[in-house]
């Protein structure tokens, strides 16, 4: 069950398309995430990307939690094409990835 809240993936989303401009702020917000996010997020690319089937989310969490040798938000950000892997891992576990956006986009973000 994914424990992190699909609006601070969105944000993630969000922050990584705007790269050039907001790779500062996408680093800073990843590595103030706690460590189970960070798992969670991390879990979730692997879904995304096809690495973990969704049914098997509970493993990747925890190779995510064993496997960790760099720092999470350079892991992450170093990954081609990490929105279309966290939008297809949320859809996977049962998000509604439109329904998410629009309500981050709502905040004002």
């Amino acid at each position: 069950m994914l424990e992190l809240n699909p609006q601070k993936v969105v944000h993630i989303i969000f922050l990584f398309r705007e790269a050039e401009l907001r790779h500062n702020e996408l680093h800073a917000f990843i590595d103030g995430m706690n460590d189970d996010e960070k798992a969670h997020l991390v879990a979730l690319a692997w879904v995304g990307r096809g690495a973990f089937e969704a049914a098997d989310f509970d493993e990747a969490v925890e190779t995510a939690r064993s496997a960790v040798t760099v720092p999470t938000a350079d892991y992450l950000m170093g990954m081609m094409h990490l929105p279309e892997h966290l939008e297809a891992g949320m859809e996977a576990m049962g998000l509604d990835v439109a329904d998410q956006e629009a309500d981050f986009l709502d905040g004002d973000h």
